[in-house]
């Protein structure tokens, strides 16, 4: 797909750029608790006015000169008992319905009040709690990481930031679909509902404050406007998106990203180099996959290690970082390690990205001397 044939950005319907906050744990909606219980009350509703009506013959109809009760008469009976009214035109003779009204419809009273007052007390409390809690996150959100679309990628983006110590409080998600929403709401994960080309959905993501957006649409074309839009509002925030084709690189760069992973291009050299050499495959996805065999890490350099060569360290150096520029380890830039220096290197996935090898964690780093 070259520069000039970007298909337009997908429509997803039903999704809203204005879409909600959903902090992670909610329970069910507030109106989906309302209905059941309304429908509970109706129930008991129902059930009250059959029972009144099957046994008609025992309650007497003070306003009706034959003193019989129909079914409009048990309905009206039922609603104005339930509802602590009793005019008293219409009461039980018979003994067994004393009994009843007693130790049946009284007790349906009870219940028929607790759903409508305590259902009415609940709604009003829970959306208290939630715009309560809403107001809180957004006060507490600064310096988080936005990640829009959470599919596959965005999944494994997070995953791989929380092992390496980032909490998930950190994390806002942006995605119109209802699918993935519910996916990151249950993963414990904030979620914006909406379109992550949109401002004001960035704006309710609090993208102005973050220090990282990661991008990882379904579309080049999308992503390339989530960019754009994003640098817009924050000239200052770390940027990584990922694209399908290569050639799309250059214009999400040109758009404002910092770092720009193409997914297609990834994944087919692994499968060629698995195809040359099914060893050396294993290797390369031993070290894109976390938790298991070897890592690549970036950790700062220590003080015992300026002046050295990079392939004299422990770790196994393969780059160095120097002046926000990236050598290889062969470069005659970086034959002698100096200050401030940053070293990428291969090392066991148990140990900690950033830190130096085991027994050295408490040595002064070059950059505090």
């Amino acid at each position: 797909m070259g520069n000039s044939d970007l298909p337009p950005p997908p429509r997803v319907e039903g999704s809203s750029a204005f879409g909600d906050v959903v902090l992670p744990d909610r329970k069910r909606s507030p109106w989906w608790e309302l209905g059941r219980r309304l429908l509970f009350a109706l129930s008991i509703l129902v059930g009250t006015v059959l029972l009144v009506w099957f046994d008609r013959h025992g309650y007497r109809d003070g306003g009706d000169p034959t003193n019989e009760v129909d079914f409009v008469d048990s309905l009206y009976y039922t609603t104005v008992t339930l509802s602590t009214t009793g005019y008293g035109d219409i009461t039980p003779v018979s003994e067994r319905a004393r009994l009843i009204n007693a130790f049946v419809i009284t007790p349906a009273r009870i219940g028929f009040l607790v759903l409508l007052i305590g259902t009415t007390l609940e709604v009003l409390a829970n959306q208290g709690r939630e715009m309560f809690r809403v107001a809180r996150w957004r006060r507490s959100m600064n310096d988080h990481v936005v990640v829009i679309g959470y599919g596959t990628k965005g999944r494994s983006a997070i995953d791989t930031l929380v092992r390496n110590g980032i909490d998930r409080d950190s994390f806002v998600v942006v995605d119109p679909r209802p699918t993935a929403r519910e996916e990151a709401s249950s993963d414990g994960l904030a979620v914006i509902g909406g379109d992550g080309t949109r401002r004001e959905v960035l704006r309710r993501a609090g993208v102005d404050n973050a220090s990282q957006v990661i991008v990882t649409t379904d579309h080049d074309a999308t992503t390339m406007m989530a960019v754009l839009t994003v640098r817009q509002r924050n000239a200052k925030a770390y940027i990584v998106a990922a694209v399908r084709e290569h050639d799309n690189v250059p214009l999400l760069r040109q758009s404002g990203a910092d770092s720009v992973v193409t997914s297609s291009e990834a994944v087919g050299r692994l499968l060629g180099l698995s195809s040359l050499s099914p060893t050396l495959g294993s290797v390369m996805e031993d070290l894109m996959t976390y938790g298991a065999g070897l890592e690549v890490a970036e950790r700062d350099l220590l003080v015992s290690e300026v002046g050295k060569q990079p392939q004299t360290l422990p770790d196994q150096v393969i780059a160095v970082v120097r002046d926000e520029k990236v050598y290889r380890y062969f470069d005659p830039v970086v034959t002698l390690l100096a200050r401030g220096d940053r070293l990428i290197v291969v090392r066991p996935s148990r140990e900690k990205p950033w830190a130096p090898r085991p027994g050295t964690h408490n040595e002064t780093l070059a950059d505090e001397d």
